[in-house]
């Protein structure tokens, strides 16, 4: 990745953008067959950028259609995985080339600062593409130990049409999450980009077929949950949904499965994210720039953002000092300005719902240590980053889901009562772990009960590494690592008989 710009330079780029906002079903653009379209809106001045196809359950037919035929035919489910792989590497590739124009698209859409989608989002995307790609002619079937008289081959085979729903707050990096391995693996796949944020993805799929992926094999349908999201879960030609979002979505999935033909459903859902700082916590510096960008990133719309800073009483003094010198450096403003670290929160329904919770903190009796307030800047929705003190675990903001920045601290009078309240949650994907015994940090890493545990520090795992949570943070699978193959494929066995 090159240099950043200047925000003037972003501007023109920005301006000469050529905006795709159609449908692309079977290698090209077309409108949605009701004509119906939705507006794009730049949540940082509050401008239209875009009308977009709006699909439904119409054009959810035609697309899965003509994936099933693409996949019936063999053209990319049959090709051999080396040759697949040398397609990808070609896409991969060409997201590079465009990388900066994706991340200006995607800035404009979700209030995303550029320096993120430049410096993250974009390495992110290509990266994934890249591995899985890799990955497509690397992956062994198995033999079973069955003796000499018969060999059992365990062999796995792609589903066929893949439906994959995404969230608005990592457009490009979500979608490459599930593109990755389903099309390795030789799947069609159907993508339903959320509302918010649906220009990437179309661009995605220019690219896709610019590299030799064959048309049908990559569909997209902008459109909204209800109508095309809702007829992607419950189409019987459709093999398995992969859905990023809210477990209230997430659970309507699993009944459109049950209403339909018991679809492979993959969820990666909501989270409730603690940082718990033990008692001998000693690096505390490197603690709170970690846990303020772990509450902040993204403007705190992150799955996995830790907005429970759970810290024992004989460490919270200077912690919270450290993290309110921390926030210091995360500057709001203009999200094609490199200068700033947060941006406009993406639409007007997650701003009313931030705020909201905002006020709950103040009026059950928490402390607002910094923010607490919107930032005005124009017409856009921005959130200054908001820190709260003297909370308790069964306060509103202690317990639900904001996806905004706004973190708060909760004192623990023990090590073992900062993880019980670290548990004390619907939720189980992503915890952070601070302490300077590795005794400690084995014990309580493995006590926590979430889908990944950094400790010493806020991270996701990486590529490699399977990405999910426990209880209502997750079902049916994993994103990233090579079992994300798994939730693509079917498992067969063909038995041979050698017996005389």
């Amino acid at each position: 990745m090159s240099e950043l710009l200047t925000l003037s330079e972003y501007r023109d780029l920005a301006g000469d953008l050529n905006l795709p906002v159609q449908a692309y079903i079977n290698g090209q653009f077309v409108p949605a067959l009701s004509g119906n379209t939705m507006s794009t809106v730049n949540p940082a001045t509050g401008a239209e950028i875009a009308q977009i196809a709006a699909c439904n359950q119409d054009d959810v037919n035609v697309a899965v259609a003509n994936a099933k035929a693409t996949f019936e035919a063999g053209e990319w489910a049959d090709m051999h995985p080396s040759e697949r792989k040398k397609i990808m590497l070609k896409f991969a590739d060409l997201i590079s080339q465009n990388s900066r124009e994706l991340a200006v698209m995607e800035s404009l859409e979700s209030g995303k600062p550029i320096r993120e989608c430049e410096l993250t989002d974009l390495p992110e995307t290509i990266h994934c593409i890249e591995w899985h790609a890799e990955a497509a002619d690397k992956m062994y079937d198995q033999l079973s130990p069955s003796g000499n008289d018969a060999v059992g081959l365990i062999v796995r085979e792609p589903l066929g049409v893949v439906a994959c729903v995404l969230p608005w707050n990592f457009p490009l990096m979500m979608v490459a999450w599930k593109l990755g391995p389903a099309l390795a693996t030789g799947n069609s796949v159907v993508i339903k980009p959320a509302e918010q944020t649906s220009m990437t993805t179309l661009r995605l799929a220019e690219l896709a077929l610019e590299a030799g992926i064959p048309a049908g094999v990559m569909n997209v349908l902008p459109g909204y949950g209800h109508e095309a999201g809702q007829a992607l879960g419950l189409h019987d030609d459709v093999q398995v949904v992969s859905f990023t979002g809210s477990t209230e979505i997430g659970r309507k999935f699993l009944e459109f499965s049950a209403q339909s033909n018991l679809k492979k459903i993959v969820l990666e859902c909501g989270g409730k994210n603690p940082s718990v700082v033990l008692a001998d916590a000693d690096n505390l510096e490197s603690a709170a720039q970690h846990i303020v960008y772990a509450a902040l990133w993204n403007m705190g719309q992150n799955c996995t953002a830790n907005s429970r800073v759970i810290v024992h009483k004989d460490v919270k003094a200077e912690l919270t000092a450290k993290i309110l010198q921390a926030m210091e450096e995360w500057q709001t403003g203009d999200p094609l300005d490199p200068a700033n670290a947060l941006g406009a929160i993406v639409s007007r329904e997650q701003y009313d719902q931030i705020c909201h919770y905002i006020s709950k903190g103040k009026a059950e009796g928490a402390t607002v240590l910094a923010g607490g307030e919107p930032v005005v800047i124009g017409d856009g929705l921005f959130v200054a980053p908001t820190l709260f003190d003297d909370v308790t675990p069964d306060m509103t903001i202690a317990r639900e889901e904001i996806f905004g920045p706004v973190f708060a601290i909760i004192t623990a009078d023990s090590d073992e009562q900062a993880l019980a309240i670290a548990n004390d949650t619907c939720y189980g994907l992503q915890a952070s772990l601070y302490t300077s015994s590795g005794v400690n940090a084995q014990r309580y890493a493995r006590k926590l009960q979430a889908g990944t545990v950094s400790v010493n520090c806020y991270a996701e795992g990486d590529i490699s590494t399977p990405f999910g949570g426990y209880k209502l943070s997750g079902f049916g699978g994993r994103d990233n690592s090579l079992q994300a193959h798994d939730q693509y494929t079917e498992t067969k066995t063909i038995w041979l008989d050698l017996s005389e």
